[in-house]
């Protein structure tokens, strides 16, 4: 992967399957100017500097956000932690959300593999259950849903998130089902936007109100439905699959 570049991809090897699937670059580390290759670990003397410095004032912001949320994380303890001075954190990043905003992203979006399968139902199944993982994970469902409220209150968040977080990623899923509209998977003039926010609508839904389990029997529903409107052909579910999703 070519480091510093906007949306750049790798490939990857699927955990679940062994199958080969695309990763996107994280475009938060582009954006910011950051080399998002990993370099190996070397002792710290000092300050760190350069690209080093902006890893690991990202890092210290990650785990601030999870451990705080935006609300309760400041650019002082970023600084300490991270052993970069303040000054040249704002010199990066000119707001605390904006840091927190870039630490999610690099971390969140590197969770989301986009599946090519060859098959739409594989694809989707595969995309939610990504997405899926990474909520699970306490840290991540923090940061998750604490820089989406924040947002509610930041219209300046609001609109890095949308074009950090959710722009990117609905571009991402919409090729799934883009690419089975060539395939003559489902019509020509299916509305992929509308299938999109009924892929992941309902989950974000359960994340953010915590009503029902994010479940993998959920997972497929999801998709069943997501499918059914489309006009795909339905699957029976497997014995034993059935009950509360």
């Amino acid at each position: 992967m070519r480091s510093g570049t906007a949306g750049a991809e790798r490939p990857a090897v699927a955990p679940d399957t062994g199958e080969r699937i695309t990763v996107p670059g994280p475009p938060a580390l582009a954006l910011a100017g950051v080399d998002a290759t990993p370099s190996e670990e070397r002792p710290h003397r000092g300050r760190p500097r350069s690209g080093d410095a902006d890893r690991a004032i990202l890092e210290a912001a990650a785990t601030l956000l999870a451990e705080r949320g935006v609300a309760n994380m400041s650019i002082e303890e970023v600084a300490a932690r991270s052993r970069v001075a303040k000054t040249t954190i704002y010199r990066r990043w000119p707001s605390k959300g904006s840091l927190a905003l870039d630490s999610f992203v690099v971390r969140f979006l590197g969770q989301q593999p986009l599946p090519d399968t060859g098959s739409l139902r594989s694809d989707l199944l595969r995309a939610l259950r990504s997405w899926r993982r990474a909520v699970l994970r306490p840290d991540t469902a923090r940061s998750l849903t604490g820089l989406i409220a924040a947002a509610q209150d930041d219209p300046a968040l609001a609109a890095a998130w949308r074009h950090r977080v959710v722009e990117p990623v609905r571009s991402q899923w919409r090729s799934m089902f883009e690419r089975a509209i060539a395939r003559g998977e489902i019509r020509p003039d299916a509305d992929v936007d509308l299938a999109t926010d009924m892929l992941f609508g309902p989950a974000y839904h359960r994340l953010l109100n915590g009503h029902l389990p994010i479940s993998e029997a959920f997972v497929r529903a999801v998709v069943e439905y997501v499918l059914a409107g489309l006009g795909a052909p339905a699957v029976r579910p497997a014995a034993g699959r059935t009950g509360n999703i």
